[in-house]
C-alpha cells in the first residue's frame, strides 16, 4: 500500500512539474493544449473567441419575500456577460455585488405574488437593467440573464 501511495505522489509530481514547465516556456499566442467542457460555441451556434467573453455570477441566488398576504418568495439568480479583457471593469464589478443585491430586492420585494406570477421577464430584465448601469462608471451591462426564477408559496 505504502508504494503505490508513493508512487501517485510521485507521478502527480511529475505531471506538476511538467505543466509548469511547459506553462513557463510555451509561447504566449500557443493554443491551449486542450479544453475541459463545452464546445466552443454560443447556444445560436455562433463560436466564441476564447477568452473574449465572461459570465458574471458573483450576486448568486436570491430568495427574496414578496409583498402582500399571503406570503411568498421568489428565488432568482442573475448573471451576465462582461468583456473578458476589461479587468477594472470586473473589479468594479466585484466591488457592486451588495449594491446588485440589494437593487434586486428591492425591485423583485415590492411585486405582490400575482404580479410576480404573471412577471413579464424582459420588462424585468430591461429596470433591472438600467438600475445596475445607473451605478457603473467603467463600463455597461449589455444583457442579463435570469436563471432558477421561481415563485414559491
Amino acid at each position: 500500500m505504502y508504494r503505490v501511495v508513493v508512487a501517485v505522489i510521485l507521478l502527480l509530481a511529475v505531471v506538476l512539474i511538467t505543466g509548469s514547465l511547459y506553462g513557463a516556456f510555451k509561447p504566449k499566442d500557443s493554443p491551449p493544449l486542450f479544453r475541459i467542457g463545452g464546445d466552443g460555441e454560443k447556444g445560436r451556434g455562433e463560436a466564441v473567441p476564447a477568452g473574449d467573453i465572461h459570465v458574471f455570477s458573483g450576486i448568486g441566488r436570491l430568495r427574496i419575500p414578496l409583498a402582500g398576504e399571503p406570503s411568498a418568495t421568489i428565488i432568482i439568480a442573475i448573471s451576465f456577460p462582461y468583456p473578458a479583457d476589461d479587468r477594472a471593469f470586473a473589479e468594479e464589478l466585484a466591488s457592486r455585488i451588495g449594491d446588485f443585491r440589494s437593487i434586486a430586492t428591492e425591485y423583485f420585494a415590492a411585486l405582490s405574488p400575482e404580479k410576480a406570477a404573471a412577471l413579464n421577464e424582459e420588462t424585468a430584465k430591461a429596470e433591472i437593467l438600467g438600475r445596475y448601469n445607473a451605478l457603473l462608471r467603467l463600463g455597461k451591462i449589455e444583457t442579463l440573464y435570469f436563471g432558477d426564477l421561481m415563485v414559491v408559496d
